[in-house]
C-alpha cells in the first residue's frame, strides 16, 4: 500500500512542477469532444419548425423533434412557431401580450381606429388580424421586419376597404363584407411580398361613430330600428289578413259555384220530370190528370190537421166524420 508520506511527496511535486503538457492536451481534447457532441443536437418543439443556417446561409427546414447539426456554430437553428395562431390588434390592445408587435402603445390607438368612410363621414374601427407562419425561410429572410410590415399592410388594406363604403354599411350591415374583402386583399399583398405568412381571419371588433356624434347617431339608429320594427309588424299583419281574406273569398266562390250547379241540376231534373209527365199526358190525358190529382192529394192531405168532407147527396151538405185522431188520443181503438 501507498503510505501517507509518499502521497504527500507526490502532492508537493505536483504543486512545485505544475500539470504536465500531456495532461493539459488530454483535457483540451476531452473538452473539444464534449463541446462537439453537445452542440451537435438540438430539439424543435411540437408547434414549431427550425430553419437551419450553415455558416450564416439558409440550408434547410426541419420539423419538430430531435435533430443533428454540424457542431461548433457551423450550423445554427432558428425556431419558428409555424403551428401557432398569432394575431395583431388595431385600435386596442390586450394586456400582457407575449408578442410585442401584437399591439402598440395606447396613445396610438385613437389614430389607428380613426377612418374616413366613402361618404366622407368618420368612424372608429377596431379590428384583429389572425395569421400563421407557413414558410419560415420567407418569413425570416424576405422582409426585414415582417411583423411591422404586416401591421402597416393590414392598416392600409382596412382603410381602403372602409373608404369604399358608407358609414351605415361600416357600422351596421356591411361588417361581414368588409371582413371578407379585407381578408382577400391582405392575403394577396402578403403573397406578393413573399412574407411567408398566411392570413386566417380578419375580424372587426368595435365599430362606432366618433364620440362627439355618437349620441345623435344612436338616436338615428334607434329611430331606424323602430321604423323597421313597425314595417315588420305591418308586414306580419298583411301576411296574416290577406291569406285569410283570400281563403274566405275562395270559400264563398266555391259555395256559390256549388249552389249554382245544384240549382241548375235541380232545374234540369224538374224539366226532365215535367217532360216525362207531359209525354205521358199526351198519350192519355185523363189517366194522367187523375194520377196527378191523386198524387197531389196524397201529398197534401196528411199535412192537414182538421178535415171536413162535403157530400153533394147529403141534405145538410156535411158528411159525418169520425175524428180518429182525437179518439186515438183518448185510447179508443
Amino acid at each position: 500500500m501507498v503510505s501517507e508520506d509518499q502521497i504527500k511527496v507526490w502532492l508537493n511535486n505536483f504543486q512545485n512542477q505544475g500539470p504536465s503538457p500531456k495532461l493539459i492536451g488530454l483535457g483540451f481534447v476531452l473538452l473539444l469532444i464534449f463541446s462537439c457532441v453537445w452542440s451537435s443536437f438540438f430539439e424543435v418543439p411540437t408547434e414549431a419548425e427550425a430553419v437551419v443556417l450553415r455558416l450564416g446561409k439558409f440550408d434547410r427546414i426541419v420539423p419538430s423533434g430531435l435533430h443533428l447539426k454540424l457542431p461548433l456554430s457551423i450550423e445554427k437553428e432558428i425556431i419558428v412557431p409555424v403551428k401557432r395562431q398569432l394575431k395583431l390588434e388595431f385600435g386596442f390592445g390586450t394586456r400582457n401580450a407575449t408578442n410585442r408587435w401584437q399591439n402598440t402603445e395606447s396613445s396610438d390607438w385613437g389614430a389607428q381606429s380613426a377612418m374616413v368612410t366613402g361618404d366622407l363621414n368618420a368612424a372608429l374601427v377596431e379590428w384583429v388580424i389572425q395569421y400563421r407562419i407557413d414558410k419560415p425561410n420567407h418569413y425570416l429572410f424576405n422582409v426585414r421586419n415582417p411583423l411591422a410590415t404586416l401591421r402597416d399592410v393590414s392598416e392600409s388594406v382596412m382603410r381602403e376597404v372602409v373608404g369604399d363604403r358608407t358609414v351605415d354599411e361600416v357600422i351596421t350591415i356591411g361588417r361581414q363584407e368588409i371582413e371578407s374583402d379585407a381578408l382577400l386583399k391582405l392575403q394577396v399583398l402578403v403573397t406578393d411580398y413573399e412574407m411567408g405568412v398566411k392570413i386566417d381571419q380578419v375580424q372587426l371588433k368595435n365599430v362606432n361613430p366618433p364620440k362627439k356624434v355618437q349620441a345623435s347617431f344612436n338616436e338615428v339608429n334607434q329611430a331606424q330600428q323602430e321604423k323597421e320594427s313597425a314595417i315588420n309588424i305591418a308586414n306580419g299583419e298583411y301576411n296574416k289578413e290577406v291569406p285569410r281574406a283570400k281563403g274566405e273569398a275562395e270559400q264563398t266562390i266555391s259555395a256559390a259555384t256549388g249552389y249554382a250547379e245544384q240549382r241548375v241540376n235541380e232545374a234540369r231534373g224538374d224539366v226532365a220530370a215535367f217532360n216525362a209527365v207531359l209525354k205521358e199526358y199526351i198519350k192519355s190525358p185523363e189517366v194522367t190528370r187523375r194520377r196527378i190529382y191523386l198524387e197531389t192529394m196524397a201529398e197534401v192531405l196528411p199535412k192537414i190537421k182538421n178535415k171536413i168532407i162535403f157530400d153533394s147527396k147529403n141534405t145538410s151538405g156535411i158528411l159525418p166524420f169520425l175524428n180518429l185522431d182525437k179518439s186515438l188520443s183518448r185510447g179508443v181503438k
